[in-house]
């Protein structure tokens, strides 16, 4: 079934959700962990020798995956009851099928939907293709576009609410370098409203821009001039 997405800023009983908590992902202890050292951007500008189609299809296959393997960290706390609706932020989370009826759903039903989904979006070849000569279809970046808004959803969704859990499970530093990498992604090929992920903003800017290169230390007495900084040599960068 093909599913489209709705928000709303009340909860599905029809009250206000509660003001907004202290959130706990902003804060600098946490913000600075990585387990990347460079601009992603280079990571995610096209390549002169690859196709655009090529290029949005293995990046969007690649994000499913990881988003997928992320929230399974935490899914056994992700259930019924302690996420009752879809949240991120303000904002709540509903499905409506093709015929535009509401479906009223918990965070973990909402989830299976969007995986499920992608699921079957990415592994069909029709749309996906992995056969060399094989067409892309038309409506392909439409899909990719569709897939990435719900894969944000989830992303939100594991800050706001399953955010001391993965602390907790010492997965931040995987978290911020996913979302960070899947902003920058969507940022660079516009594959998802601003609108859609404004949410967010305080978080993203914290995390996409890149860090000041560290001060040059001064030579001292002891090491020669030209001997390489501690920093230099590490590979996990703590922002």
């Amino acid at each position: 079934m093909d599913w489209l997405m709705g928000k709303s800023k009340t909860k599905p009983n029809g009250k206000k959700p509660p003001a907004e908590e202290k959130k706990q992902y902003l804060e600098p202890e946490f913000t600075k962990i990585r387990v990347v050292d460079f601009d992603l951007k280079e990571l995610v500008v096209l390549p002169r020798e690859i196709d655009l189609n090529e290029w949005l299809a293995s990046n969007t296959t690649t994000f499913f995956n990881l988003i997928n393997l992320q929230y399974s960290t935490i899914s056994e706390f992700c259930t019924g009851d302690t996420c009752q609706a879809m949240t991120a932020c303000n904002t709540i989370y509903y499905w409506y099928d093709e015929r535009g009826k509401k479906t009223k759903c918990t965070a973990p039903q909402y989830v299976d939907f969007v995986m499920s989904l992608c699921q079957k979006l990415v592994t069909d070849e029709e749309i996906f293709p992995t056969k060399y000569g094989k067409e892309f279809p038309n409506s392909f970046e439409s899909l990719v576009k569709k897939i990435c808004r719900y894969l944000f959803h989830v992303l939100a969704h594991l800050y706001w609410a399953h955010f001391k859990e993965t602390v907790a499970l010492d997965l931040q530093g995987h978290l911020n370098t996913l979302y960070a990498h899947f902003i920058v992604f969507v940022r660079e090929f516009n594959l998802v409203d601003p609108k859609e992920t404004c949410i967010m903003d305080d978080l993203s800017e914290i995390l996409c821009t890149p860090a000041p290169p560290p001060p040059a230390q001064a030579p001292s007495s002891s090491a020669p001039a030209s001997a390489p900084s501690p920093s230099s040599q590490n590979h996990v960068t703590e922002r």
